[in-house]
């Protein structure tokens, strides 16, 4: 590239962060559906279950993301597993949301109240017809606005998929910096696109967030 920051440095940026968008998408998703039988295997009738589940969450959740990201990308190919950037980023952020997103929707399951699975029960109805036809679909409703607001925390903690040579905005910035040698302006234009991306997520999450507590008001008995 050389020179001064130019239209063409802008459109490489612009590539990262299109790639920062997409590797959040399949954290998000990835870690969205293993984190739900997580939530649910931390809810099991099973004991046995239960701890299994609950040791993989203090696995993950207690060791950095960015040790993560190295064992799966430089720890496989020390065994002789070869994986690419995207890949080996995409694993490890999945494991790492699933951790997350299993706790909190756990949390948002148990938070359904009581007299609501009571009922459940009274209408008897099997676990997974309880789970499915009644507790779930309230669930969701709780678990909307920490799950939004936890999206913000995926897409900033994409940034650590450099290490790894993924080419995301962080990377994308690194590489032009290398060029450019201007880091303050290149720095200040990603910092700017990742409060673009972070900020209305944050905002949603805070709107939903009023609104479940006015619902919630309205629900209350007086």
């Amino acid at each position: 590239m050389g020179g001064h920051l130019n239209i063409n440095h802008l459109m490489f940026l612009g590539q990262g962060a299109l790639w920062t968008i997409g590797l959040s998408v399949i954290a998000l998703i990835g870690g969205g559906i293993v984190g739900f039988v997580i939530a649910l295997a931390r809810i099991s009738p099973l004991k046995s279950v239960r701890i299994a589940s609950g040791v993989y969450v203090q696995l993950i959740q207690g060791t950095p993301l960015l040790v993560i990201l190295f064992l799966g990308y430089f720890g496989l190919a020390a065994i002789g597993l070869k994986v690419s950037p995207l890949a080996a980023a995409g694993a490890s952020l999945t494991l790492y949301v699933s951790a997350y997103l299993g706790e909190i929707w756990r949390g948002c399951i148990q938070s359904v109240p009581k007299p609501q699975w009571e009922a459940a029960e009274g209408l008897a109805l099997s676990r997974t017809q309880r789970m499915m036809k009644v507790i779930l679909p309230q669930a969701i409703r709780i678990a909307t606005p920490p799950t939004v607001g936890f999206m913000v925390q995926i897409i900033k903690n994409t940034s650590l998929a450099s290490v790894v040579g993924f080419v995301e905005l962080m990377r994308s910035g690194q590489i032009v910096n290398n060029s450019l040698f201007e880091p303050f302006a290149i720095y200040a234009i990603i910092a700017v696109v990742y409060f673009a991306m972070c900020y209305p997520l944050s905002l949603f999450s805070q709107k939903l967030e009023r609104r479940m507590g006015r619902g919630r008001s309205n629900l209350a008995p007086a």
